[in-house]
């Protein structure tokens, strides 16, 4: 039977490389966890604190009390979504150490209970709206992770280790998007934001198996280090001249940064796949010794 041509330089073929797939600018974009909802829960203290200065002396101590309380349980409401968000991202995590959403209800529900006090409410009144209000906050934004996820059969010691470093990448990535703020150019921010996209992947890899970090640690660690120097550099020159040239060379830099970054995943994964495979086979072969036949 006739069988349609194709190699690597045919009009249709698909030239192989070894290098891994290109990845689009929005590659790994995500909707940021905190939205609408949780920005307006700031609204209520503003309209509380002027609410509040007719109140009197005594009223107007009682109003700004529930409008901070307001604030406070809106800001930490704002890090429980951020911080679950994280949590549902990765395959292995930990629970969140301070379950900020479930404190943002009480002090939500507080905040209620004292803004009805400074209104000449009642205690009981207060007491039932400000449960009310804790119990619609829960409702409408849900509680904290409480359990760690895909913890079993890790090391801790590992892990501690592992999040040691990511902390360190994540201030090196931080570090480079507040220095790109000055450079002003929209053209190399989102080229960093791929390029980061690349570093998480690899964070994520070391996260799952804590064995990768010693094959994984120059690059999160020296290596984002130059880079974040590097990325200091060019926009101090950049913000000055808007140099060409300077610009050009930066995304350079990036790209082979980013080719190694994505290399050294894809080979931390089939290292991962041919461990498995060792292990598979050697199961295989004992219990084949215990007189156990596998078809």
């Amino acid at each position: 039977m006739a069988k349609r041509y194709g190699g690597k330089y045919s009009p249709d073929g698909t030239p192989k490389t070894d290098h891994a797939p290109a990845r689009g600018p929005y590659s790994g974009a995500a909707v940021h966890p905190v939205g609408a909802r949780a920005n307006l829960m700031f609204l209520p203290a503003v309209v509380l604190a002027f609410m509040s200065l007719t109140q009197g002396a005594l009223g107007l101590a009682i109003g700004l009390t529930g409008a901070g309380l307001f604030c406070l349980a809106a800001w930490l409401l704002r890090g429980g979504l951020v911080a679950e968000a994280a949590y549902h991202d990765r395959k292995v995590a930990r629970r969140p150490a301070l379950p900020r959403k479930m404190l943002a209800a009480c002090l939500a529900g507080v905040g209620t209970a004292i803004a009805a006090l400074s209104h000449d409410g009642g205690v009981i009144a207060s007491a039932l709206l400000g449960a009310a209000a804790g119990g619609l906050h829960l409702a409408a934004f849900g509680i904290d992770p409480l359990s760690d996820k895909g913890m079993e059969g890790i090391d801790t010691f590992q892990q501690d280790r592992v999040a040691r470093v990511v902390d360190e990448a994540e201030a090196h990535l931080a570090g480079m998007n507040d220095a790109l703020k000055r450079a002003g150019d929209r053209t190399v921010a989102t080229r960093m934001e791929q390029f980061q996209s690349i570093v998480r992947n690899m964070i994520r890899t070391v996260e799952e198996d804590p064995r990768d970090l010693t094959a994984a640690r120059k690059y999160l660690g020296v290596y984002l280090l130059g880079a974040r120097d590097a990325t200091t550099k060019f926009v101090d020159i950049y913000a000055r001249t808007h140099d060409a040239q300077a610009k050009a060379d930066y995304l350079s830099l990036l790209d082979d940064l980013e080719q190694n970054f994505a290399n050294r995943t894809t080979k931390l994964l089939l290292d991962d796949n041919n461990d498995l495979t060792v292990e598979i086979e050697v199961l295989r072969d004992r219990l084949q010794r215990e007189g156990v036949r596998l078809d």
